[in-house]
């Protein structure tokens, strides 16, 4: 995904008149912007970094949706809406097995040592932006056990 792509689709959003799609493509890109701007990288900014503010947002989505009392449905609505539409943007996750795959070709060595610590320590740059962190966490728990 790139910051052009979703500049368009806010103005889309907002001449269909969409707001809650707008206000959440709104906040994506400003949460893509700050992260650039803090990495140095605030005119060209790259797909890996737009990939990551997208998940940041629907990380921060997903916690909104989980923390609200149940009695707030009006709330649970909006927070829902919000959520699906960032999950439309968001880069498509590996599964479980495409992680153990991945780890067992690309890091026998480091799984050789059966340190978990030195092994998260290597595999989380490998696939950062490509695989939630708990999901890696659990594979390689498996994976030395």
């Amino acid at each position: 995904m790139t910051i052009e792509q979703l500049r368009k689709d806010m103005i889309a959003a907002a001449k269909a008149k969409d707001k809650p799609r707008k206000d959440a493509i709104s906040a994506m890109i400003g949460t893509v912007k700050k992260i650039a701007i803090d990495e140095g990288k605030r005119d060209e900014i790259p797909e890996e970094l737009v990939d990551r503010g997208i998940l940041k947002e629907q990380r921060a989505a997903k916690e909104s949706l989980d923390t609200c009392p149940k009695e707030r449905t009006d709330l649970i609505g909006q927070y829902t809406i919000r959520y699906n539409i960032i999950s439309e943007y968001a880069p498509k996750m590996m599964s479980a097995e495409e992680i153990r795959t991945y780890l067992e070709e690309h890091a026998k060595e480091v799984l050789a040592t059966k340190n978990k610590g030195q092994i998260m320590k290597t595999v989380m740059p490998m696939l950062k932006g490509k695989a939630d962190g708990k999901t890696i966490s659990s594979v390689v728990a498996s994976l030395i056990s």
